[in-house]
C-alpha cells in the first residue's frame, strides 16, 4: 500500500501570535505556510504542525501530547529551558516504554514530549 506524502496535525489556539513566537523562536521550527489565521510549521522532512486561531478552543487535555523524537533530548531540553519554556517533567528514563523523555508546555497548555526511543522507529 502506498504511504501518504505528508502528515499535518492542526490544533486550535486562542492566541496565535504567542503560539507562533513559541514554535518559531523557542522550538525553532520553520514557518512554512502562513494562511493568515492558520500557520503551519515543519517538524521533520514530511511532518508538520498547524495552529489555527479560534474564538473558542477545548481545554487542552493532558492526554494530548505532541511528541518530538530526537536522540538529543538533554540538549533540546537545555535549549528550551534557556529560551523560557515551561518544563513539566525534566528528562527521565521510562523503563516501561523504553524511552528517555521530558515534557514541556506550550503557551496553550499543550504538552510537548521530547523523546528518544531505545529501539528507534526508523533506522537511518
Amino acid at each position: 500500500m502506498k504511504m501518504f506524502d505528508h502528515f499535518i496535525t492542526f490544533l486550535p489556539v486562542l492566541d496565535l501570535k504567542t503560539t507562533v513566537h513559541f514554535y518559531q523562536n523557542i522550538l525553532a521550527l520553520p514557518l512554512v505556510r502562513d494562511q493568515g489565521d492558520c500557520k503551519i510549521f515543519r517538524i521533520s522532512s514530511t511532518g508538520f504542525i498547524g495552529f489555527c486561531s479560534r474564538e473558542e478552543i477545548p481545554t487542552p487535555s493532558k492526554s494530548i501530547i505532541l511528541t518530538l523524537v530526537t536522540n538529543d533530548v538533554d540538549e533540546w531540553c537545555s535549549t528550551l529551558i534557556n529560551n523560557g519554556a515551561t518544563v513539566e517533567k525534566p528528562p527521565t528514563y521510562n523503563p516501561k516504554y523504553k524511552i528517555y523523555h521530558a515534557f514541556i508546555l506550550d503557551p496553550n497548555g499543550y504538552r510537548i514530549e521530547i523523546q528518544r526511543f531505545d529501539d528507534p522507529l526508523i533506522s537511518h
